[in-house]
């Protein structure tokens, strides 16, 4: 049995609560809001996040980030991508040297294009950093629904000690060195499912769809690999399975954003309706900027982009995106004549 200490309280951090939990996991949930942890202590349920999931008994909530974090075998970050570096670094001062953080949100720092995994090594320098990513949505795995995702990290050891953590019956885990590759891989999708779903809030249909995900898959690769990632990473879990749960779950937040902008929501608008951080719109400017730094294009991203940030119309953009000068589908192939 492992001490885990859970860092952030939201859904996707009460679910993977619950699951180590159910693998005879000592666990304390770590939340900023007080108010959080009053209505988890006493009502033993996420009421807004994860209604109807029961909470055992004996899982700990605190506000307290020093007692959360200290004498753990391993934490699990769960905070929202915007609030990663402000936590890891008020957590330094607590964590030793070789303490294992398992990074589980997804994003990429506007100002400085580093993952979370790479802020969580700036700010604690002396930790061992993963990453778990996949298509997983908290709401199905806080209700035991299968699933399967992959475990990134430095060393083998350190992969699956964490795969023996997580895995159980209904979530299997897999293993990789290529923590860059995943770490784009479940940022970028997140502005491709942006796409997504303003094309079903224009009321688009499946074709659009398909597209969206086909072209979509092929900029994340193209730009994931020039900025060091491995290509196996966008065509596995963490690339083209995270990109389809994204575009077509009625529980994707970045979709479901996406939507209410196609429907005539601003994006500022369309965020404050979802109620949860839409990882996609902090990723966007960031996604932008490194298709620039490398040289890569990114029409999906930047038309995302303009809608959100330069208030483009989203017809528009399809149409722009449509009307783009032709060209092959893949332009390494050659004619035989």
């Amino acid at each position: 049995m492992a001490n885990v200490g859970i860092m952030g309280a939201g859904s996707w951090g009460t679910a993977l609560a619950l699951l180590l939990h159910k693998n005879d996991h000592k666990v304390t949930v770590w939340s900023i809001s007080e108010e959080e942890v009053e209505m988890l202590s006493t009502r033993r349920e996420h009421v807004s996040k994860l209604p109807g999931v029961p909470i055992p008994e004996d899982m700990v909530f605190t506000s307290d980030l020093e007692g959360a974090v200290k004498d753990r075998d391993f934490l699990v970050m769960a905070v929202p991508s915007p609030f990663t570096r402000n936590t890891a670094r008020s957590m330094s001062p607590y964590i030793p040297t070789g303490q294992i953080i398992v990074d589980v949100a997804k994003g990429i720092e506007e100002d400085t294009l580093m993952t979370l995994s790479q802020q969580i090594e700036q700010e604690i320098p002396q930790a061992d950093v993963a990453v778990l990513s996949g298509p997983s949505h908290a709401e199905e795995v806080g209700r035991g629904i299968p699933t399967s995702v992959v475990i990134g990290a430095k060393s083998k050891k350190t992969a699956e000690y964490l795969q023996s953590m997580f895995m159980n019956e209904v979530f299997r885990v897999y293993t990789s060195p290529d923590i860059l590759g995943m770490e784009l891989g479940g940022s970028l999708k997140n502005v491709i499912a942006l796409a997504a779903g303003i094309a079903d809030g224009l009321g688009y249909g499946d074709n659009t769809k398909a597209a969206l995900i086909t072209r979509g898959i092929a900029e994340i690769a193209r730009l994931g690999v020039k900025a060091g990632g491995a290509l196996e990473s966008f065509t596995g879990l963490t690339g083209i399975g995270d990109l389809i749960v994204t575009c077509a779950s009625v529980h994707s937040r970045n979709r479901r954003a996406g939507y209410l902008i196609g429907q005539g929501m601003s994006m500022q608008e369309a965020m404050d309706e979802v109620k949860m951080v839409v990882e996609g719109v902090y990723s966007t400017k960031a996604a932008v900027k490194m298709g620039k730094k490398y040289g890569v294009s990114t029409p999906i991203i930047e038309e995302v982009n303009k809608i959100l940030f330069e208030g483009k119309n989203p017809g528009e953009a399809v149409k722009d995106l449509m009307l783009r000068d032709s060209k092959p589908e893949i332009s390494t192939l050659t004619w035989k004549e």
